[in-house]
């Protein structure tokens, strides 16, 4: 049979149809079938649905336009003087249909032709605008089977209430990305949770070294009792997801580990800049950030509290340490210097000497010395006498 009949309304509702791209009554009848039937037609997508009448939202039968072979007229006369028949001839048996007039039947048969061979028929007559019609009909067609080749993107089963419940192994991947994933990133793991391939079960792939990659993939299911289980020879029954996972790694002592992904991310913030000069575009990076310069430099300190009214700022370093006299007070030159104090060192004797030799000899010849060497010379007397009580 090229179409299917039921009783009742089982088909999905219009809605979750593919587009209609043309609809309108027709009168159809399959090869064991003695009468013609009138029924609201939709062409969307490749398929023909049919409806009792065009205020039905469920279809009743449907011809699918995937085994089409051939069409052809049928000039066999009708009580309707005015209707056209034709008749489709596809892989699964033919079937006559019967538009209302021949302007009716040569539109439906251009929409025919279009869905199925994808452009548009120039054998058949149609004005202009008709065929300007069918064209937009090819390139929807084309762009709705192109989607719909497209793999689905994985998602998480809907039985799994809370995100919480999900162990940090779970990657959303198909089966072939799981082992792409598991061979690119050995060192992460070699056993990953992720949605299965019917999108109302979970899976497990896990991988292995063997002379070469050895992949193996589980079924995990939910059963109705509450809770899951791995579905292997001998089924084993597991309360949550983690404990799925957990089975897993006693069943194989450890050999399986989860698969834990940590990609890195950068330090700095890069950019791509074109050079004014000869327009060639360079990776740039941006410079730190004046906050973090701000709190990685020394020199910006934690702001400090005004004193209180009438109280005079102390230095807590200051009044934590004891005073100490000029002779005691660390000398800051080197380092370790703070725990050492200055000691005057005495002068070598020959030094001694020339200073006095010089004073007497002044005397004698009654000459003043100048202002400068006067003071120096004062001076030097004046350490000599406190480096000697000093000693003494």
């Amino acid at each position: 049979m090229a179409a299917t009949t039921s009783t009742k309304r089982a088909g999905r509702p219009r809605s979750q149809l593919p587009a209609c791209y043309h609809e309108g009554y027709l009168e159809k009848r399959a090869s064991k079938e003695k009468v013609f039937r009138r029924l609201w037609t939709c062409v969307c997508g490749n398929t023909l649905f049919f409806f009792n009448s065009h205020r039905d939202s469920e279809y009743v039968e449907k011809l699918e336009l995937s085994g089409f072979l051939s069409m052809a007229d049928d000039g066999s006369r009708d009580r309707n003087l005015e209707a056209a028949r034709f008749s489709l001839r596809l892989k699964d048996g033919e079937v006559k249909l019967t538009a209302p007039n021949l302007e009716s039947r040569e539109l439906w048969k251009g929409f025919i032709y279009a869905v199925v061979e994808l452009s548009v028929p120039t054998s058949l007559n149609l004005l202009p605008g008709q065929l300007h019609l069918l064209g937009e009909v090819v390139e929807k067609e084309r762009r709705r089977r192109k989607s719909a080749s497209l793999p689905a993107a994985p998602t998480t089963p809907l039985y799994l209430p809370l995100l919480g419940e999900i162990p940090p192994c779970f990657q959303p991947v198909s089966r072939r990305e799981a082992e792409v994933l598991l061979e690119r990133h050995p060192d992460c793991g070699n056993l990953l949770l992720r949605p299965g391939r019917d999108g109302t079960s979970l899976a497990v792939t896990t991988r292995q070294d063997l002379n070469g990659s050895v992949f193996r993939h589980y079924r995990v299911s939910q059963r109705e009792e509450g809770g899951y289980v791995i579905d292997v020879e001998n089924p084993i029954p597991c309360e949550t997801l983690h404990d799925v996972i957990n089975c897993l790694l006693e069943k194989t002592s450890g050999t399986l580990q989860p698969f834990l992904l940590e990609e890195p991310y950068e330090e700095n913030i890069a950019f791509v800049k074109s050079n004014d000069e000869n327009g060639e575009r360079s990776l740039q990076w941006a410079p730190n950030s004046p906050l973090h310069r701000a709190a990685s430099s020394p020199l910006h300190r934690a702001p400090v509290l005004p004193p209180k009214p009438g109280r005079k700022p102390q230095s807590p370093i200051r009044t934590s340490l004891p005073r100490r006299t000029a002779s005691e007070r660390p000398y800051c030159g080197s380092p370790g210097a703070e725990r050492r104090t200055f000691k005057p060192l005495p002068l070598p004797p020959e030094t001694e000497l020339q200073a006095e030799a010089l004073g007497d000899r002044l005397k004698r010849l009654n000459v003043t010395a100048p202002p400068l060497a006067q003071s120096l010379s004062e001076e030097l007397k004046l350490k000599l006498e406190q480096r000697r009580a000093t000693m003494e």
